[in-house]
């Protein structure tokens, strides 16, 4: 919880009755901050250390970007919320070593990027940057609210043939209902929040609360999924990417896993070889539900 919450939220439910600019206003910076910044473990020092760094621009914050390999069938993974790129250093190990080209980079307020905040829509902006500069991807791979801002991403426009999202959130509404559960606040202030995002952070997008949503037409996505999710996941029920299963039908499938919650599944070895499996599969894999033992 929040250690000002009991005064934010006395504050926030008053304010959104008799002003509910400012109220959304404040709920927007308190609900795009990380929750503090990760830094890399020592497992991925010597894979980072070995990787390409770049920056780019985005929405007028600077972002720091990852590359490895000869830049021929890269793969973007897109780290989650008070994450960082370093956390898929598995993955870029075991992807590097297929012949894949990873990209990774940090949001702002994330990782070794400046700034104090980021959200879904310069998720957006630098994933089409990247694509930009490094072409269609031959796979993405997201995890948490990356899988949100990926497949926001990809259905505006960025490219990819396949999609991996391990312990995804794949509803906005999971979010902000879980804000303003944290806070205690009332939906009044959520309105306010939804107000601000629509006027000053995505002008001119009609619909973009339902656009943000991951099973929002699954159509333009048309792509083979795989997702992972841990039965004991603490922060995002499996039913989140079982959201994204009924969506995609027989394109996606679901494997869940037992005993890694919701940070160890990105490092695990089985997930870490599944992930390189379908990756590199020269078909789409059958549908379905599978249970792993982690």
């Amino acid at each position: 919880m929040h250690p000002m919450a009991p005064l934010l939220r006395t504050f926030l439910n008053t304010a959104a009755r008799v002003a509910p600019g400012p109220a959304g206003r404040l709920a927007f910076h308190l609900f795009v901050r990380p929750l503090g910044r990760a830094r890399p473990k020592p497992e991925e020092r010597a894979i980072m250390a070995a990787a390409r760094i770049g920056r780019l621009r985005v929405r007028g914050k600077d972002v720091v970007t990852y590359a490895w390999g000869d830049g021929r069938r890269p793969v973007l993974l897109v780290h989650g919320w008070s994450s960082r790129a370093s956390r898929f250093g598995a993955l870029a190990e075991a992807l590097l070593a297929r012949g894949y080209s990873p990209v990774a980079f940090d949001a702002p307020g994330h990782g070794d990027s400046p700034g104090r905040a980021s959200n879904i829509v310069e998720y957006r902006e630098v994933i089409r940057e990247l694509h930009a500069r490094h072409g269609d991807f031959d796979a993405v791979v997201a995890h948490s609210f990356g899988v949100l801002a990926s497949l926001f991403a990809l259905r505006d426009g960025v490219r990819t043939a396949r999609f991996a999202g391990l312990g995804a959130v794949g509803s906005f509404a999971f979010l902000t209902e879980g804000f303003r559960d944290r806070l205690g606040v009332d939906e009044r202030v959520v309105r306010a929040l939804r107000a601000h995002v629509e006027r000053r952070v995505a002008p001119g997008e009609p619909g973009i609360w339902h656009r943000f949503e991951a099973d929002h037409a699954p159509e333009r996505l048309g792509v083979p999924l795989l997702l992972l999710h841990d039965e004991d996941d603490d922060m995002v029920p499996p039913a989140q990417s079982r959201l994204l299963v009924r969506a995609h039908g027989d394109r996606a499938r679901l494997v869940v896993t037992r005993g890694l919650g919701h940070r160890r599944i990105l490092r695990d070895p089985d997930v870490v070889a599944r992930t390189v499996e379908f990756v590199t599969a020269p078909a789409a894999e059958p549908s379905g539900e599978r249970v792993a033992t982690g």
